[in-house]
């Protein structure tokens, strides 16, 4: 089997068999075939596209080029939830201990962020002595005792994917729906859970701006799920703005505290409650996600939720102290309130350039090795659709310089739109993404 015949036969606009597809990729993920090769199949790819076979294909080699999580000694459906990402997306620290609450059994594998804020070991690490270093045994024993555990992904899950994904990022090929959502797909099916739920974020704040391209993904992801048998459902929600109020690692956290104690954002609960709810149906812990969505508005209710989150934290070394006393959190120096320049109705917040604000006071990674301030953000007070007068505070920057304050407040108000006319706030589930086809709302 040549490479050259394989780059040829994709241009040409044939299907390529699965031998084919684990050729190139095994190969490339050994360091046999080059760059410049694996480029050329790259935009081959872009633009005659790959079918679902294809796509399932790709995915699975991706899978089997590096090691796969065995979760089969974890008693029960093991349920995971993947998020495409968003700013002030806390819904992990909030779901995990709500979806075990009800019996599901919860092995999370997440990563640290790039870019926008922290991810979600970062936002766990505020806990002072929290870690997701663990013996797999450890973290296998910690979810058959307490229903979860969070770990981080090891540098052997999917090489493949890290591979691909970096030539990708240099050859303008990462636009197309088969690559981004093997991508995706490859890392949640090697770590292990035996069914999937995807929160495929829609707008100006997520990595798909326009609502059919986010459907389009969500089909193509469930597809691929469904096709190596691992039961998908895909949410399409809104990120037009930020999730709830806070971005930034401690500040979500303690958004995150309020949520399990029944007083969150009702946009961060609703997301919650939906994603949780489709959860336990996949989980069989609920006939429904109406009977599911009761399960869980009662374990917030009754502390159950919130008492979960202290079994997870002092369970991995952190100190639970902090879940009762959020005060206890490292608080930073300099606490400013922005107001509003005019008067009016909040049209749009681009949740982007919030994002960038929190980056720019020190609350993300703009390269790997960046070090992450994680008492430092943003907590917005108003969204869209909210009146607000000239000179009410519409947000709360929290820093350690002076510098990255002015320069983050320059841009938090730059992304507030704000209007005479009252708007319509947004439709936060925007559907939903079976195997059966697309429902949208």
């Amino acid at each position: 089997m040549r490479m050259y015949d394989i780059i040829m036969k994709k241009r040409n606009g044939e299907e390529l068999t699965t031998e084919e597809i684990n050729f190139f990729v095994s190969g490339y993920t050994k360091g046999e075939i080059p760059d410049y090769q694996v480029s050329a199949l790259m935009m081959a790819i872009y633009f005659q596209k790959m079918n679902k076979r294809e796509t399932a294909d790709l995915t699975k080699a991706m899978v089997d080029s590096g090691e796969t999580i065995d979760l089969s000694l974890i008693e029960g459906i093991k349920v995971d939830k993947h998020s495409t990402g968003g700013v002030g997306d806390t819904t992990t620290l909030i779901l995990g201990p709500i979806v075990a609450a009800a019996g599901a059994p919860v092995a999370k594998m997440s990563g640290r962020g790039l870019g926008h804020t922290g991810g979600t070991i970062d936002k766990l690490e505020s806990f002072d002595g929290f870690s997701v270093e663990m013996p797999v045994e450890k973290f296998i024993k910690n979810v058959n005792e307490k229903k979860i555990a969070i770990g981080g992904q090891t540098a052997n899950l999917a090489p493949a994917d890290k591979k691909l994904y970096a030539l990708r990022d240099v050859t303008a090929t990462v636009d197309n729906m088969s690559l981004i959502a093997s991508s995706i797909m490859s890392k949640k099916i090697a770590s292990g859970a035996d069914a999937i739920v995807l929160d495929v974020k829609t707008g100006s704040g997520a990595f798909m701006k326009d609502e059919d391209s986010s459907f389009e993904l969500a089909k193509e992801m469930v597809d691929i799920g469904t096709h190596v048998g691992r039961n998908t459902i895909g949410v399409v929600t809104d990120m037009d703005q930020p999730l709830g109020f806070a971005i930034g690692n401690a500040l979500e956290v303690k958004e995150a505290i309020d949520t399990l104690n029944g007083e969150g954002p009702e946009d961060l609960t609703e997301l919650c409650l939906t994603l949780g709810s489709h959860m336990l149906v996949l989980g069989k812990k609920a006939k429904n996600a109406e009977e599911a969505r009761e399960i869980l508005k009662e374990i917030i209710r009754s502390g159950e939720g919130i008492s979960k989150l202290r079994e997870l934290v002092e369970a991995q070394g952190g100190n639970p102290e902090f879940v009762d006393n959020p005060s206890l959190f490292t608080n930073p120096s300099i606490v400013e309130e922005i107001v509003s320049p005019i008067e009016g109705y909040v049209k749009e917040i681009k949740a982007d350039d919030i994002g960038l604000a929190a980056l720019v006071l020190g609350a993300g990674r703009e390269t790997k090795e960046s070090e992450i301030d994680l008492s430092v953000g943003v907590v917005l007070h108003k969204k869209i659709g909210d009146f607000v007068k000239k000179g009410e505070s519409i947000a709360t920057i929290y820093a350690n310089n002076e510098d990255k304050k002015k320069s983050s407040e320059e841009i938090i108000l730059k992304a507030y739109g704000i209007v005479d006319e009252k708007i319509k706030p947004k439709q936060l589930i925007k559907g939903i993404v079976t195997k059966d086809g697309i429902k949208k709302f």
